[in-house]
């Protein structure tokens, strides 16, 4: 396995210990942490910041500026580095608190809630989706994870920090904010049901063909063909994948067929082809 960068255990880190323990209060030292796993050399590229602690007032006023030097244009301020203090305790005891809000309003509020106050110098925005994350943990009531709002946020990032920046200028009224927030939600749901699905067919298949072991050419080609495999399946794509010869593909096609996760296509001839059949019945979707 390919070894995996620092920055990205930290995030990973962060992550596990925002929804493993879900049930844990979220405190100042526990967000420090979380800091810290973020940045371990103290570095944000190649400027050195403060890590672990709230961000110090020696780091200026906080600002997200767009533009070239000298027409910047300041999308935010967050509050001044005074104000942090009061600021985060109010919000920690809100989080830890019990209501009756519905967890996933929660989430969206406790997420620009933290990035609006903006405590840190660099990360804020990773710390936000980890709380929000935390926050649907605890709605679920489980530390089991089947999808990913952070995930989600950053494959949206380009409409997300439209969605933020007119909330932060905006009024009190974040309802545009939640809306966004709740329409995200859900595709997260919708993207974590076609990857549960197609863990699911991928068990099944393999379920019938491990009754009886395959080859390694058969392997190597089934877990090309439940991937992101286009197209049919031709006894000259098996020879190309497999480096073998006609024969022997023809050979490791039929036994496929017999085992009934190939299915044939009408065509016949040099057109033959073959689809994968899922749960008893033949996808012709190309695989």
């Amino acid at each position: 396995m390919t070894p995996a960068d620092r920055d990205v255990e930290g995030v990973v880190e962060m992550m596990l210990d925002a929804t493993q323990h879900y049930d844990k209060p979220l405190t100042a030292e526990r967000l420090f942490g979380w800091h810290a796993a973020l940045f371990p050399t103290g570095r944000s590229g190649m400027h050195r910041i403060t890590v672990g602690a709230w961000r110090g007032a020696d780091a200026g006023p906080m600002q997200v500026v767009s533009g070239a030097m000298g027409q910047e244009h300041v999308h935010f301020q967050a509050p001044q580095a005074d104000r942090l203090e009061g600021e985060m305790g109010k919000f920690l005891a809100w989080f830890n608190g019990s209501d009756a809000l519905d967890p996933v309003l929660k989430a969206a509020v406790a997420h620009l809630w933290f990035v609006t106050i903006h405590p840190f110098e660099d990360g804020n925005g990773r710390i936000a989706r980890a709380i929000a994350d935390m926050a649907l943990a605890r709605g679920d009531g489980t530390a089991q994870r089947f999808y990913s709002m952070s995930a989600r946020i950053e494959a949206e990032r380009k409409d997300y920090y439209l969605h933020l920046e007119s909330a932060q200028r905006g009024s009190t009224d974040i309802t545009a904010w939640i809306a966004w927030f709740l329409g995200c939600f859900a595709r997260t749901i919708e993207a974590s049901d076609l990857l549960l699905a197609q863990v699911l067919r991928k068990a099944h298949i393999w379920s019938i063909l491990n009754a009886k072991p395959v080859n390694e050419r058969q392997r190597l080609v089934m877990n090309r063909l439940l991937g992101d495999w286009q197209g049919f399946l031709t006894t000259a794509k098996y020879v190309t994948l497999a480096k073998c010869s006609a024969d022997t593909a023809q050979r490791d096609i039929r036994d496929l067929l017999d085992r009934g996760v190939l299915a044939q296509n009408s065509a016949g001839g040099r057109s033959t082809s073959y689809r994968l059949v899922e749960s008893g019945r033949s996808s012709r979707d190309g695989g």
